[in-house]
C-alpha cells in the first residue's frame, strides 16, 4: 500500500530534504506540502493525506499541537464532516521535530499524535514509522520512548493547593515579596513553602522550579 503524505513544516529547505528523502521510498508518495498550521487544516481537507509529518514549530502562528488538535476534533477542522464520498478518513499525524521535553510530548500525545519522532532518525527508521502509522500504531523514538516509560513511573510530586499557588507566581516572575504581598501572608511564609516545594521537585533554585514547574505542566 503506498502512503499518502503531507508535509508540515515552516522550513522550506527543511520540507524539500524530506521530500526528497520520501522519494526515495517506493511506496511513499509526498501529496502535498504545509508550511502553516492553516495550510495544513485546508489541505487535510482537500488531499485527504493518509499521514501527516508534523513539526511542533510553525512560525508566527498556531503551532503543531494545536495544528495536530483542530484536525483530529470532530466538528472543528479536521477532516471528519461528510463530503462528495461521505465521511473523510481522518489521517494520522506523526510528529517529526527536534524537541524532546517533556511538555511537548506530553502536549502531541493529548492533541492525538499517532507518534513522535526525532528529525535525527536515520530515513529507514522514518520509513517503517510512516508506514506503522498508516496502520494507526503508535511509534516513538527510543530517547522519547525513555522519557515517557520514566515519566510513568516517576508520579507527579503532590502540592498542596497553597504550594500551587506559590508556584504559579513564581512562573510569572513575582519575587517573594511581591508573592507575600498577593497572597497576603508573610515572607517567611513564602520562604518556607518555597524550601517545600524545592523538596517535591528535587530542585534547589527559583529558575530550576520553574523549568520544573513548566516541564511536567503543574501550573497552567
Amino acid at each position: 500500500m503506498t502512503v499518502r503524505i503531507l508535509l508540515c513544516d515552516d522550513h522550506a529547505v527543511v520540507r524539500a530534504g524530506l521530500r526528497a528523502l520520501l522519494s526515495s521510498a517506493p511506496d511513499i508518495e509526498v501529496a502535498g506540502e504545509a508550511a502553516t498550521g492553516e495550510e495544513a487544516i485546508a489541505l487535510t481537507r482537500k488531499l485527504r493525506p493518509d499521514v501527516i509529518l508534523m513539526d511542533l514549530q510553525l512560525g508566527e502562528g498556531m503551532d503543531g499541537v494545536e495544528t495536530t488538535r483542530r484536525i483530529l476534533a470532530p466538528g472543528e477542522d479536521g477532516p471528519g464532516e461528510d463530503g462528495p464520498g461521505g465521511a473523510a478518513p481522518v489521517p494520522h499525524i506523526l510528529v517529526l521535530t527536534t524537541y524532546d521535553t517533556d511538555a511537548d510530548i506530553t502536549r502531541a500525545i493529548e492533541a492525538g499524535a499517532t507518534g513522535y519522532l526525532l528529525k535525527a532518525e536515520r530515513p529507514e527508521e522514518l520509513f517503517t514509522a510512516i508506514h506503522a502509522a498508516a496502520e494507526g500504531r503508535t511509534v516513538l523514538s527510543p530517547p522519547v520512548a525513555s522519557r515517557v516509560m520514566s515519566h510513568l513511573r516517576t508520579p507527579r510530586p503532590t502540592l498542596t493547593p497553597r504550594e500551587r499557588d506559590i508556584l504559579g507566581h513564581l512562573v510569572q516572575g513575582l519575587t517573594n515579596r511581591d508573592i507575600a504581598r498577593t497572597l497576603y501572608i508573610s515572607e517567611a511564609t513564602v520562604k518556607t513553602h518555597l524550601r517545600r516545594i524545592y523538596d517535591k521537585l528535587g530542585v534547589t533554585t527559583r529558575a530550576a522550579a520553574v523549568a520544573a514547574a513548566k516541564e511536567r505542566r503543574l501550573v497552567p
